[in-house]
């Protein structure tokens, strides 16, 4: 589904602020993969999501979806087969219109109809939004016509959700999309992504800072340190690995010792893992 060939992304070259943040990455992503990536700020996370996804274009390799090459493809562009949720609830929805038409430019958005954006939402549409709103449980479809600026940042986050696999996207891309959220909220969203991926199949990569939840969660962990992937593993391996293991193959991988304290503090399995 999504091949990376070494793929290269240097910012501010050639000042005292030079920064490698993609060196020579290489990946692929099968159809139907659940991919958690881990590593601490600064490690390539959220740049290699951004070289997939067209907020840059990278220096040098190739990116692929689906068979098509989409090195150099404009953002706006992929966004019709790739949804991508950030870490700020605040991002991904427009706050002064309402939830209805939130969920209109995402479906028109995806849509391959050649006057897309001139067309008008049916009235079968906006029942389609009512039906899918309402599986979120937190009685959106009774707001359709408010401001997405009145909701709450997991109310947001759940829509941005929805609208980023209203239309099955090819890839659906995290960012710790659910970091930002109190511990309860955070649980809520993180178990629809999870119904919503499972049910419709959707390849996914997600960013996460919390081990337990990487090793828990999908078919397929990496862990990433100076642009680079140090790791890799899925299948039996991933299945008999403990959050130990995983610091361990870290270190051997990097030739470091993991030090970051977010991602070291989430050792500790939460109730809510522990009940899961």
């Amino acid at each position: 589904m999504l091949k990376m060939i070494d793929v290269c992304k240097t910012f501010h070259k050639g000042t005292v602020n030079e920064k490698v943040a993609l060196d020579h990455l290489s990946l692929t992503v099968k159809d139907g993969d659940f991919v958690t990536i881990i590593g601490s700020n600064g490690a390539g996370k959220s740049t290699t999501f951004n070289a997939i996804c067209g907020g840059f274009f990278v220096d040098e390799g190739y990116i692929g979806l689906d068979g098509e090459d989409i090195t150099f493809v404009p953002e706006h562009k992929r966004s019709k087969y790739i949804g991508h949720l950030f870490q700020d609830p605040m991002k991904g929805t427009a706050p002064n219109m309402t939830i209805e038409e939130n969920l209109a430019i995402a479906y028109l958005r995806a849509s391959k109809g050649q006057h897309a954006y001139l067309s008008r939402v049916s009235k079968k549409d906006k029942e389609n939004f009512r039906e899918a709103l309402a599986q979120l449980d937190m009685g959106l479809e009774d707001r359709m016509k408010n401001p997405v600026g009145l909701l709450s940042g997991g109310q947001r986050q759940a829509l941005t959700l929805l609208m980023a696999t209203l239309v099955t996207p090819k890839l659906l891309l995290l960012d710790e999309h659910t970091a930002a959220l109190d511990p309860g909220t955070a649980d809520k969203v993180l178990s629809l992504t999870r119904r919503i991926v499972s049910e419709r199949g959707i390849t996914c990569m997600m960013v996460t800072h919390n081990m337990n939840q990487a090793l828990a969660l999908g078919n397929r962990t990496l862990m990433m340190n100076d642009g680079k992937i140090v790791l890799d593993v899925e299948g039996e391996e991933r299945a008999g690995m403990t959050v130990n293991d995983l610091l361990a193959k870290f270190a051997q991988g990097a030739g470091s010792e993991l030090d970051n304290d977010r991602i070291l503090l989430s050792t500790q399995k939460t109730v809510s893992e522990q009940k899961n």
